[in-house]
C-alpha cells in the first residue's frame, strides 16, 4: 500500500510551550487513522500542524500533490450567516454538478441548498461540512472531533457516513474522537497523544484499561461500557 503522509519526530511548540513532543507515524492510502486523547493534549493542534498552519519541528511529508479536506470542529458562527446553503457552497466552488454530487453523497436532497444555514439541525449542518470538505475530490479527510450520537435520518451516524465515504471515495481519514467505539469500529490505526504519544498501533493491540488510564487519568470509567457490548 502506498504511503501518503510520514511524519518523523514531530515537535510543536505553541508560545514557547511544547504541544506534540516526539511523534512519528505513517498513513498508508485507504487507512483510517484515529487520534485519541484528552482535551488539551494536542489533538487539534495535530491536525492543524499537519495542514500547514503552525510551524514545527522535525518531518512532514505528504505525498506530492495530494489534496487535502479538512472538516473543522463545529464553526458556531456560520448559523447566524444569513446566506443558503447554496451560497455557502458556492464560497468554495462555481460547480453547480459537484456541489450537487457533495450533497447527495451525504444524503441531501437537492431541494436542500435553499436552505439557510441558520435554520438546519447541528446534525446537518456537520454533515454540510462534510460535504464541504469534499469539494474538489480530496484524497485525504481530515476530521477533528465529529460530534458523537448525531443521528442522520435516523440511523445513520456521522461515522457511518465515513464509513460510506472511505469506501466509495477510498478515501484516507485522519479523525480526532474522544469516542472510543469509533476507535474499535472504524480505526485502523491509533495514536493516543496526551502531548507526547502514550500509545500507537492497532486499537485492538494497544488501547488497553491501562493505556486508557494512563492516557485519560480517572475518566476512565467510559471503557468498560463500550468494551461490555
Amino acid at each position: 500500500m502506498e504511503t501518503i503522509l510520514k511524519v518523523e519526530n514531530l515537535n510543536v511548540k505553541l508560545d514557547d510551550e511544547l504541544i506534540i513532543c516526539n511523534l512519528s507515524f505513517e498513513v498508508k492510502r485507504g487507512e483510517v487513522l484515529t487520534i485519541l486523547g484528552p482535551n488539551g493534549a494536542g489533538k487539534t493542534v495535530l491536525l492543524k500542524t499537519l495542514l500547514g498552519i503552525f510551524p514545527f519541528e522535525g518531518k512532514i511529508e505528504w505525498k506530492k500533490g495530494i489534496k487535502i479536506g479538512y472538516v473543522p470542529q463545529r464553526v458556531p458562527f456560520v448559523k447566524d450567516f444569513p446566506i443558503s446553503i447554496e451560497e455557502f457552497f458556492r464560497l468554495k466552488t462555481k460547480n453547480e454538478k459537484e456541489i450537487k454530487e457533495v450533497l447527495t453523497l451525504v444524503g441531501f436532497e437537492e431541494s436542500f441548498l435553499k436552505k439557510n444555514l441558520g435554520e438546519i439541525s447541528s446534525g446537518q449542518y456537520q454533515r454540510i461540512l462534510v460535504a464541504w470538505a469534499l469539494i474538489g475530490e480530496p484524497e485525504v479527510l481530515l476530521f477533528d472531533e465529529p460530534t458523537t450520537g448525531i443521528d442522520i435520518s435516523g440511523e445513520e451516524t456521522i461515522y457511518q457516513l465515513l464509513e460510506k465515504l472511505k469506501k466509495e471515495k477510498n478515501l484516507t481519514i485522519i479523525l480526532v474522537t474522544h469516542d472510543l467505539s469509533v476507535v474499535f469500529k472504524f480505526s485502523d490505526y491509533v495514536i493516543c497523544l496526551n502531548k507526547c504519544p502514550v500509545c500507537q498501533g492497532k486499537p485492538q493491540e494497544v488501547v488497553t484499561p491501562e493505556i486508557l488510564s494512563k492516557l485519560y487519568g480517572q475518566e476512565i470509567k467510559f471503557y468498560e461500557h463500550y468494551h461490555g457490548h
